[in-house]
């Protein structure tokens, strides 16, 4: 076996010889899916026992290639490299997560549904589904090549309430999910991040790291957790950052991705100050990446698309499946929600985020170069993310929106996840994952374009990353996702200390909290020191602003 480290991985072994798969998949792609093709007879290379993660490092690549190609020659146990896509897990955690992540695969099926016409399990699925033989029970029935016959997301769905995740359970997702990928509980955790954190993370660990361990074998490749959880409630707060410590310690070279919902001033979980506080000092210390997303600039986005819709100039010239909050998946009789435009918007923003590691394209950006780009300090990295464009014009009539607007609207506030105005606060890297049909020069052009108006810190003044992808947004010609490390999301973490601090003078519903044990008054006042401390790093850096960019002299060449 390879020596493990982050960002190095070899395939894991198939235990699966020929055969042909003859279990159609039911109900979950369009019917091009349901092509009765043979499964191809290739195996993959038997390897080391094991599962690893991401690709291998230069010097790693060496020792194999020597240790191979001297001792393990002709002998059908060669560790090969990785070559293939990686996969991620999505956990999803509470009642905001698990309705996100609801959205989140719906989308994603309709998105494989219209690359994928064969209906053969390919590496682009893989990357979030497993292709499974019902016939075979147990864990035995996984099928890495051939035609696709039930699709299982890599998924692990937790609640400690049953109502969320049992509606999940009755709907026409249920065969999405593999039964055994499930904990909940009946009691829920009271909007209190101590029941979450303390009571049902030590009840609950050792359940939740099987789940874990056992998405983690069915990957050849696993680059990534992504954690879907809102800030406000108990269980994803609390329950959903305990979940972050299990993984940095069981699972250390994985990538950790966290969508983190952040309340609202007029939210009406009285405690959210108190269980986002608590929850941030575990996004600081145990996240890689954390992409906060804001309920009211949620309802704000839709607001703006109703408007667009409902006017008597645009309205019949937008296409319905091109909304960012469109529910049209591919199970169109799916009940809409009262939140699911909001949390359509949350799922478009993980498929573009992952589009690259799913599909093809000119310049791919895998999920470890977002971290290693964007984050240049290890407690800075929360991005700021924006989507565009918000719909697609249908009128045949009615010139397409411009590319270029399309870039603009990336940096403009309206189009921004969390409230907040890029523009006007410093950068400190920013990555444009553009899908469709875009070309590298319309890249470069609007980059060149835009960066007079955007200021960067001044030892990364060509903070710039860059991806493009073949495969478009289902109803889009093109799309852009920017992702911004940027100063603009001080104040959403000011506005938060502020309201906790409100709270925490009068000492109001602290008893709640510390009648759990082990919690005690110091874990609030370690909490919002944290804070206070990434504040003031965003303040340090915000006070360069001002500063002149050094124009550094060049190195000179003699001839």
């Amino acid at each position: 076996m390879l020596t493990r480290q982050r960002g190095s991985a070899v395939r894991r072994p198939s235990r699966y010889g020929n055969g042909e798969a003859q279990v159609h998949l039911r109900g979950l792609l369009t019917e091009n899916l349901y092509l009765n093709l043979e499964r191809s007879g290739a195996t993959a290379a038997t390897c080391g026992s094991g599962v690893t993660y991401g690709r291998p490092a230069p010097l790693e690549s060496a020792r194999w290639w020597a240790r191979n190609t001297e001792a393990g020659a002709g002998s059908g146990a060669v560790d090969w490299p990785c070559r293939s896509m990686t996969q991620s897990v999505v956990v999803q955690v509470g009642q905001c997560g698990n309705q996100i992540g609801c959205c989140f695969w719906d989308l994603a099926l309709r998105e494989h549904a219209a690359v994928n016409k064969k209906g053969i399990y390919d590496e682009a699925i893989s990357s979030f589904f497993r292709n499974v033989d019902t016939r075979v029970v147990g864990d035995g029935g996984s099928i890495s090549k051939g035609k696709i016959c039930s699709l299982k997301a890599r998924a692990v769905l937790i609640d400690m309430e049953e109502g969320v995740v049992n509606e999940i359970l009755q709907g026409p997702l249920r065969d999405v999910f593999d039964s055994k990928q499930l904990i909940t509980d009946i009691s829920g955790s009271g909007n209190n991040w101590a029941v979450g954190h303390k009571v049902f993370g030590s009840l609950y660990q050792e359940k939740i790291l099987e789940k874990l361990r056992k998405s983690a074998e069915h990957c050849d490749c696993l680059q990534c957790f992504f954690i879907i959880h809102s800030m406000g409630g108990g269980t994803g707060s609390g329950l959903g950052t305990f979940l972050l410590k299990v993984l940095e310690d069981e699972f250390p070279e994985v990538y950790r991705f966290v969508t983190s919902i952040y309340p609202s001033g007029e939210d009406d979980v009285i405690t959210s100050p108190y269980n986002s506080i608590l929850a941030m000092k575990e996004l600081n210390e145990h996240a890689d990446c954390v992409l906060p997303v804001d309920n009211q600039s949620l309802f704000d986005i839709i607001s703006k698309i109703d408007v667009m819709v409902n006017s008597g100039k645009l309205g019949a010239a937008i296409k319905p499946k091109s909304l960012v909050t469109s529910s049209t998946g591919v199970f169109k009789k799916r009940q809409e929600k009262p939140f699911d435009a909001m949390n359509n918007i949350v799922a478009n923003l993980l498929l573009n985020l992952t589009s690259s590691a799913r599909f093809e394209g000119s310049l791919n950006m895998d999920l470890n170069e977002i971290s290693m780009n964007l984050v240049p300090f290890p407690q800075l990295h929360y991005l700021v993310s924006s989507l565009t464009p918000l719909y697609t014009l249908a009128d045949v009539n009615i010139p397409p929106r411009r590319l270029d607007q399309m870039f603009s609207d990336a940096f403009s506030k309206d189009h921004q996840l969390i409230r907040a105005d890029p523009r006007h606060s410093l950068y400190l890297a920013c990555a444009l994952m553009v899908r469709g049909n875009v070309q590298i020069s319309d890249l470069r052009r609007n980059i060149e374009r835009l960066k007079p108006s955007l200021q960067f810190v001044s030892w990364n003044q060509e903070g710039w990353k860059t991806s493009l992808c073949s495969v478009p947004p289902v109803g889009h010609s093109h799309s852009l996702l920017a992702l911004a490390n940027n100063t603009c999301v001080k104040p959403t973490f000011v506005e938060l200390k502020e309201r906790f601090i409100r709270l925490y003078k009068k000492k109001a519903h602290l008893h709640h909290y510390l009648q759990i044990e082990g919690m005690e008054e110091s874990c609030f006042s370690e909490a919002v020191s944290s804070l206070s401390a990434l504040i003031q790093e965003y303040n340090q850096l915000d006070a360069t602003k001002s500063m002149p960019v050094e124009d550094l002299p060049r190195l000179n060449v003699a001839v």
